[in-house]
């Protein structure tokens, strides 16, 4: 076999490693690989570094590099000689998607949208995965900091603070193909396609189904941070709903400063909040599911175990990440809204 040698450091110059990245060092490390064969940069027999070398070089573990490469020889695309190292053996193939990921944080239920929209894909698509924690500016800092352009970008738009600058960072992306999750954003003048909840609506039509439930129950309160990145279209639809029929509602801004009662309904937006509430209504004399109710907004996997269920109004999240899978894939442009239900548990 002839062998390609090339001077060391034109790898190294090809390899990227994002320290900002949440997407493993192994997978990057595999994927700037198949992208430079892809680009024509590496070439059939070229020779790679060892392990322990390229490990040196780019101060990463052993581990990182060799799962790396196990990973790239199991698909065919490098091979390997006992004393002699790892070479490249197919240039070939197919270049993967490769997809720009924005999540605003990381939850149980963004975890199950990520889960499903990672395994939709599988090995179709390489995927480097950020979070950027609600914070606009580090959300601008990572998307203009891209070390590279993606055939897809993939983001869901939430914000504690950010206003009309969304759209026009959103805009200044010309290449590759756009696809929002779970919320839209107004003011997209390019092409893009979407995966969406209708926050207004589909909180009304939950509540609508819950009616025979929330009848015992006096007053409806939704415990709405005054500086949250949920969008007010929730506390629209919850007004609209308790003032068609006809329900006593409040909004709660601060729940631990709230003072719990009898036969009221709770519905509670954060995770942190309904651990508030359920300290509070384990401090008093109040059963939940008889004279007092809770609902929570986004379905997890611990909720049907809590004080034998809690109620749930939730999108899919699932098929959330499985229609955004599918929408990276598919060469249409559509915005499709996902399915929103609400599960009946003791609580209520």
């Amino acid at each position: 076999m002839l062998w390609i040698n090339m001077a060391s450091e034109n790898i190294y110059r090809i390899i990227k490693i994002d320290e900002d990245s949440i997407t493993p060092k192994y997978v990057q490390l595999a994927n700037s690989i198949l992208k430079a064969i892809a680009q024509g940069k590496l070439e059939k027999n070229y020779q790679l570094p060892s392990i322990n070398e390229l490990s040196f070089e780019l101060e990463i573990s052993r581990d990182t590099t060799e799962k790396a490469y196990r990973n790239l020889k199991q698909s065919g695309i490098i091979g390997s000689v006992p004393g002699k190292g790892y070479f490249i053996a197919k240039t070939d193939f197919k270049q993967p998607i490769k997809v720009f990921l924005l999540f605003n944080k990381l939850s149980a239920h963004k975890k199950i949208i990520y889960d499903s929209f990672a395994s939709t894909l599988g090995d179709q698509a390489a995927i480097d995965f950020y979070i950027y924690n609600n914070d606009f500016s580090l959300f601008k800092k990572l998307l203009q900091n891209r070390k590279e352009e993606y055939t897809h970008y993939v983001i869901i738009p939430h914000f504690i603070d950010a206003g009309e600058n969304v759209s026009e960072l959103i805009n200044e992306i010309k290449t590759g193909k756009l696809v929002l999750v779970d919320k839209l954003i107004p003011n997209i003048k390019r092409s893009y396609s979407a995966v969406y909840e209708n926050f207004e609506q589909d909180i009304f039509e939950a509540l609508k189904k819950a009616i025979p439930q929330l009848s015992k129950y006096q007053t409806l309160k939704i415990t709405f941070p005054s500086y949250t990145y949920f969008p007010n279209e929730i506390l629209k639809g919850f007004i609209s709903f308790c003032s068609e029929y006809a329900f006593n509602y409040k909004v709660v801004h601060n729940i631990a400063e709230e003072e719990i009662q009898a036969d009221e309904a709770y519905i509670n937006l954060m995770e942190d909040d309904l651990v508030i509430l359920l300290g509070k209504v384990k401090s008093s004399d109040l059963k939940v599911g008889e004279n007092i109710g809770i609902i929570s907004y986004n379905e997890t996997p611990w909720k049907p175990f809590i004080l034998n269920g809690i109620t749930t109004i939730s999108t899919d999240f699932k098929k959330m990440g499985q229609m955004a899978a599918e929408m990276v894939l598919s060469d249409e442009n559509k915005q499709l809204a996902v399915p929103f239900k609400l599960t009946l548990r003791n609580s209520l």
